[in-house]
């Protein structure tokens, strides 16, 4: 269910609420008695190793705990929504960015501590103090106040998530576990005092390996078209403490309006993302509007949105004129995509260690019929890069008697087979060959197997596992339709086989087309048939894992561990296979080789069995 379905279905409408979407003013007031709070449904499991997670951000609130004019029935429908969605959005945590009240009275303090309660045991978050909860421009060393005793360390202590405050009680932190590793939330003071910069840096010291977000209320301010400038005090915070420190990715403070954003380089010249969210000049108080930040590490982006549960719980029919403008804010500064390599960004802090090369006798699991590599194992030492030379032996790793040798096309140059250094991050192997291929003119290099090797004639009637590595260079440049990757030479006409477009097409190739898209094609050993499977268009630049898996029966093209869509029903058992070598690196027609691959190809292995996506040469689980 998309979020915004889920809000509509799932959040309920408080009792103000009702009377609001009833009398379509949108100004009833809630008729809570100070300190009350409306229990909420079950919070549903969040999942910390999951790489999608939300960070929540809730920024001033304070008209809505106003005096006699407070309501908080926006924020308890924003806190219904946090808890009952939890699960749905993956809501890893909570943080305001203070003003949680408008005078900081122990009567406003005390119905928004209420209305807190709400998210006790269900949804972790930090509260930190803005100009409005404090009475006087002081500091974090001024001592006791209301806001302290409502909302200092001892409401936070039984959190899994607190860390810790300083000794004054106003800076807090939290370390959060989402996403499979853990994170560091600041929330600091809106003025923070020398003290606080020292116990901040202490806390950054203690955790010198967590990517961390800053939340502060009095960061940065923004001009009309959403263009975010650091404010006097977050320019102190940018000198004695984000600058200097790494881990520091995000800043996010309230305060002022409009909403804004910019992205600061520290010293380590990375990028810090800091954000304004404040929207209390809204309609409503900003009536508990939140934002999401929500996190995906797999695609490395942070997608944020912005919007009000209390509005979107509504029937779109009752909603009052102003509450239908507000639902959602959609502009430039309100709903974004940022795009963070979040393991290149963290990596001078939190580097994550390469995994070591696998040794063959690792990945040759029962049923092993040829393993090549292209490292010292399985080129028997030599330079780590430059031209492979022709004749060039790479041997089969298994011991079956399947090497492959090295040759050019068409009387090519030494540039068209190089050695790289360059692996898919899951390849046991670290090291590659990168080919030259192209079209106009023909040219490229293959490597195959010799006339007498037993895989040249292995019919796989069983089933069988075929697997590879591939990276397509960026920019892609030339003309590559329809370059081969690897295949068994022969005409499937000479195997008896008549369909498909051509009886001159090898038994079983896999290609690359004009668009990108990998091809598949086998003539089966059994059926007069040629079972074609066709993937997405693969991405430049990028190391892709590729396994063919046949059970006996069809045969499934994965790619990075997931199955595409284009695979045929159509019934495929075994390769029919003519006692002709295989061949990586180029695909023939009617027995000749035009162009050659153009790219990387790592580890290639072929298991006479289907094999699983944990048993993969790059492991999924």
């Amino acid at each position: 269910m998309g979020r915004r379905r889920l809000l509509q279905a799932a959040v309920g409408v408080p009792a103000a609420g009702a009377a609001v979407a009833a009398t379509g003013a949108g100004q009833a007031q809630a008729q809570a008695a100070p300190g009350s709070w409306e229990p909420v449904g079950r919070a549903g499991r969040f999942d910390e190793e999951s790489p999608r997670f939300a960070l929540a951000v809730l920024p001033d609130t304070q008209y809505l705990f106003d005096a006699d004019s407070s309501d908080p029935a926006p924020l308890r429908a924003t806190f219904r929504y946090l808890v009952e969605s939890r699960a749905e959005a993956n809501v890893a945590f909570m943080t305001h960015l203070g003003d949680v009240t408008e005078h900081g009275t122990e009567e406003e303090i005390e119905l928004a501590a209420g209305t807190f309660r709400a998210l006790r045991g269900k949804v972790p978050y930090s509260v930190l103090a803005g100009n409005h909860d404090i009475p006087g421009d002081t500091d974090d060393q001024r001592g006791d106040s209301a806001y302290l005793a409502a909302f200092g360390p001892e409401r936070f202590a039984s959190m899994e998530s607190f860390g810790g405050a300083s000794p004054d009680g106003y800076n807090s932190y939290h370390v959060l576990r989402a996403g499979g590793r853990e994170w560091l939330v600041l929330a600091l003071d809106w003025r923070l005092s020398d003290a606080g910069v020292r116990w901040t840096r202490g806390v950054l010291e203690a955790h010198p390996r967590l990517p961390a977000i800053l939340t502060t209320h009095d960061l940065a301010w923004a001009d009309e078209e959403g263009q975010a400038r650091l404010s006097d005090n977050g320019t102190r915070l940018w000198e004695e403490l984000i600058r200097g420190n790494d881990q520091i990715f995000l800043a996010l403070g309230g305060h002022y309006w409009p909403p804004g954003r910019t992205v600061l380089t520290n010293d380590a010249g990375h990028d810090v993302h800091v954000h304004i969210t404040n929207y209390q000049d809204r309609y409503y108080g900003g009536a508990g509007m939140i934002r999401l930040y929500s996190f995906d590490l797999a695609r490395k982006a942070v997608d944020v949105e912005t919007f009000a549960p209390w509005f979107l719980a509504r029937d779109p029919e009752e909603r009052a004129p102003l509450a239908a403008e507000t639902v959602e804010l959609t502009g430039d500064v309100d709903r974004f995509s940022l795009a963070i390599d979040f393991a290149e960004r963290f990596a001078g802090f939190a580097a994550v260690p390469p995994a070591a090369p696998r040794p063959p006798r690792e990945v040759m699991p029962r049923g092993t019929v040829a393993y090549w590599r292209f490292d010292a194992d399985g080129l028997g030492g030599g330079a780590a890069d430059g031209p492979l030379p022709d004749g060039t032996v790479i041997r089969d790793l298994t011991g079956r008697g399947n090497d492959l040798t090295a040759r050019r096309l068409h009387d090519g140059g030494q540039e068209l087979l190089l050695r790289s250094g360059e692996h898919h991050d899951g390849q046991p192997a670290h090291a590659s060959l990168r080919f030259d291929g192209g079209q106009a003119p023909d040219r490229g290099a293959i490597l195959a197997t010799a006339a007498d090797a037993p895989l040249n004639s292995w019919k796989f009637t069983r089933g069988y596992t075929i697997e590879t590595f591939i990276k397509l260079p960026r920019p892609f440049e030339g003309e590559h339709a329809w370059m081969g990757i690897l295949s068994w030479q022969g005409r499937n006409g000479d195997a008896g086989k008549t369909t498909g477009w051509s009886p001159d097409e090898p038994t079983c190739s896999l290609n690359v087309t004009g668009e990108r898209f990998l091809q598949f094609v086998v003539y089966p050993h059994v059926q007069d048939a040629d079972p074609t499977s066709w993937s997405h268009a693969l991405e430049t630049g990028r190391w892709h894992h590729i396994a063919i898996v046949n059970d006996g029966r069809r045969t499934v093209l994965y790619v990075e561990g997931s199955k595409i869509a284009r695979n045929p029903t159509q019934a495929s058992t075994g390769i029919a296979t003519l006692g002709k070598p295989f061949t990586i690196g180029g695909t023939q027609s009617n027995e000749r080789f035009g162009q050659g691959f153009y790219g990387w190809i790592g580890d290639t292995r072929i298991v006479s069995r289907e094999l699983g996506p944990e048993e993969f040469l790059a492991p999924y689980a």
